[in-house]
């Protein structure tokens, strides 16, 4: 499962980088979680916690099954 949200990582990291940020890939969980970090814009927008939930994570579930959460750390 771990090389398949890499790839949709992949995916999704030029629309963050267009925003100045990027996203580390810091661990996928045995129970579906995936562990992110945001980087550059991303680590201090206000808006970082829809573009996790409403982006990253809706993006994940649809594509890779078993991913049940994406959190930050």
């Amino acid at each position: 499962m771990v090389e398949e949200v890499r790839k949709v990582l992949d995916m999704v990291r030029p629309a963050l980088q267009a925003d100045g940020g990027d996203v580390e890939l810091v661990e996928v969980t045995e129970d579906g979680v995936v562990k992110v970090k945001l980087v550059g814009a991303c680590g201090h927008c206000p808006m970082s916690t829809m573009t996790l939930k409403m982006g990253i994570e809706r993006t994940l579930k649809e594509k890779v099954p078993g991913v049940k959460e994406v959190v930050s750390v």
